[in-house]
């Protein structure tokens, strides 16, 4: 399990590469809500999304001498992007697997920062090939599933209860389970009665399957929230969700759509479902705050295209 100390020399060691994105508190959901709602931007981080933090900090785990290598990573979606600018930053070559279906802006997004594509047809195919390439000596950076990641992951709990000391709940979305593991264990270490809330759309419940059947189980995602479209949850997340989490919320897609047109028309963020399903899922719970709650939803993304929102819009209706 990664410690506390672990994020913070993360923190000092990936600081010249990734911002410090803000912690804002929003009036308008503050009055909804009932209780003082801060929004922490991640969408404002490099690339759009949280994932060079993790990116950085396993590339710069690989000794000098031997990253001419190259790393190899797997990814439909954000990941992609973070891999890829933090390849280019640091001068390594990098090549990334990717289903068929990955929606043209994440491709062109990868391509823009310098990566090579090899496209699977399925998301299946493309974890069998990114495990190929590793076993031919390429250096594998996970998605999800390294405790490098979760430990550049954790630097944004460090963030939050900086900007934020008072903070009773945060609201993170779970894919793999990297993300909400490692900012879990910067938040429990230094204020252990902050509650952590994970939230999945349904379709793409892993962690929710995974803690109800009390081991890691696969699935094939169908979420619209495509960046939650992991086929697992870690081993370490599962049992770090089974030690520190206050609650599974699970949100539909139509939630998480409407939650994401609210932010956009009153937040002026445009944001993806994988971000905008923290508000929905706060929407749900909102009774189990108290007056003096001071809640904390993780944007984590916002790498979402007008033709992602009229296509979520066009499948909604329908579905009825």
């Amino acid at each position: 399990m990664i410690t506390l100390a672990d994020i913070r020399q993360t923190g000092e060691r990936i600081a010249p590469y990734v911002r410090r994105t803000p912690l804002v508190a929003n009036a308008t959901l503050t009055r909804e809500l009932g209780v003082a709602v801060f929004l922490k931007q991640e969408l404002f981080q490099k690339t759009g999304c949280f994932k060079p933090r993790g990116a950085f900090n396993q590339i710069l785990a690989i000794p000098p001498e031997e990253r001419h290598r190259g790393v190899v990573a797997v990814s439909g979606g954000n990941a992609a992007q973070g891999v890829a600018y933090a390849s280019r930053a640091l001068g390594v070559r990098a090549l990334i697997c990717m289903p068929e279906t990955t929606p043209t802006n994440y491709i062109n997004a990868t391509r823009g920062y310098g990566a090579e594509i090899d496209f699977a047809p399925n998301v299946t195919e493309a974890i069998a090939r990114f495990e190929a390439f590793a076993r031919q000596g390429w250096h594998a950076v996970h998605p999800f599933d390294s405790p490098y990641l979760m430990m550049g992951t954790g630097t944004i709990g460090l963030e939050i209860l900086e900007d934020l000391p008072e903070v009773t709940d945060v609201f993170v979305s779970i894919g793999g389970g990297g993300l909400i593991s490692g900012i879990t264990t910067a938040l429990k270490a230094l204020k252990p009665e902050v509650r952590m809330w994970g939230v999945e759309t349904a379709g793409s419940d892993t962690m929710g399957q995974a803690l109800k059947a009390g081991h890691v189980v696969h699935i094939t995602p169908r979420s619209l929230a495509k960046t939650l479209g992991s086929p697992y949850v870690a081993e370490a997340a599962l049992a770090l969700m089974q030690k520190h989490l206050h609650q599974h919320v699970l949100v539909t897609d139509r939630e998480a759509f409407d939650a994401e047109v609210f932010l956009l028309e009153r937040a002026k963020l445009l944001t993806e479902l994988a971000a905008s399903c923290t508000l929905a899922a706060a929407r749900k719970v909102k009774e189990q705050f108290e007056p003096d709650s001071r809640v904390v939803l993780l944007l984590c993304g916002g790498n979402a295209s007008l033709d992602n929102l009229v296509e979520y819009r066009r499948l909604l209706a329908e579905a009825g």
